[in-house]
């Protein structure tokens, strides 16, 4: 454990690689993608942005996935007051199409086809979910990062997922209405599941947020931290196979900055979730 903490601590800063940043218009769809100076059959991931946020509200995250040598692209579709999960989940695909099926860069960086990786915060998260469902023979590993409810649902698809997965919730999701991690925990069984201490589950958005007046939580920094740090290390270990990050994906193990799962928590009801909402 005191290998992995040592690990933990190092992913909470940039890696050793330079960044690249292009733009997924060159192959029509918009977007940006984000790689290593240089390496060829290196892992890939799809990212899928919450509600009215877009591609832009992630640069700092992409750019921190591609410092360790992961290749991280993300439509900048679906962006509007009333997004399609499908949609998104069809783009993200897409974009695993392009980033898998061209030379990037000046032609000196690759994208393993069986390197791949749905990833998706919020709406995105849920989106992510689809995405895996839609063509799980491809991918590798799928992650919902504080993920929500979306029609239709995701749960539904997670049931039939057998790609590893990795969920993460904050404390106090459970009775959020917003919230659908704990229902996707219990369809996605190959899925770990995190709770983040003290994180804004809407911080992992960068930048200012008009949302915010609508009482949508602005960027936080910690929350930032740490689950980069989670995202890339399950990453690094499901995509690219390095065994040094092995414990990232091991529900047994409690990494820092996570809480331990409660055995004796009791499943929560949307109306549980109602009441929790009309009190608070």
């Amino acid at each position: 454990m005191a290998k992995t903490k040592k690990l933990f601590a190092a992913l909470t800063r940039r890696g050793p690689h330079r960044v690249l940043r292009g733009d997924l218009a060159f192959a029509g769809l918009p977007g940006v993608v984000y790689t290593p100076e240089s390496g060829m059959n290196l892992p890939g991931v799809a990212f899928g942005h919450d509600w009215l946020a877009g591609a832009d509200r992630y640069h700092d995250t992409l750019e921190h996935l591609a410092s360790w040598g992961i290749v991280a692209a993300a439509p900048n579709t679906e962006t509007g007051i009333a997004p399609s999960v499908l949609n998104l989940a069809f783009d993200l695909g897409t974009t695993l199409d392009i980033v898998s099926g061209v030379r990037l860069g000046t032609g000196e960086i690759s994208v393993h086809p069986t390197k791949l990786g749905a990833v998706g915060h919020g709406f995105g998260g849920s989106a992510a979910v689809f995405a895996a469902a839609g063509m799980p023979a491809r991918l590798k590993a799928a992650v919902a990062l504080f993920p929500s409810v979306t029609h239709p649902p995701a749960e539904k698809p997670a049931a039939g997922l057998r790609v590893p997965g990795l969920i993460l919730t904050a404390g106090g999701d459970e009775t959020n209405i917003r919230s659908n991690a704990e229902a996707l925990a219990v369809a996605w069984r190959a899925a770990t599941v995190r709770t983040v201490a003290k994180a804004e589950p809407g911080g992992l958005v960068e930048g200012f947020r008009l949302t915010r007046v609508v009482g949508l939580p602005g960027a936080d920094r910690r929350t930032q931290k740490v689950v980069r740090a989670l995202l890339t290390g399950f990453l690094l270990h499901a995509l690219a196979g390095d065994k040094d990050y092995k414990e990232f994906g091991d529900p047994e193990v409690v990494l820092p900055k996570t809480a331990p799962p409660n055995p004796d928590a009791e499943p929560v009801t949307i109306e549980d979730k109602v009441v929790a909402l009309l009190k608070g």
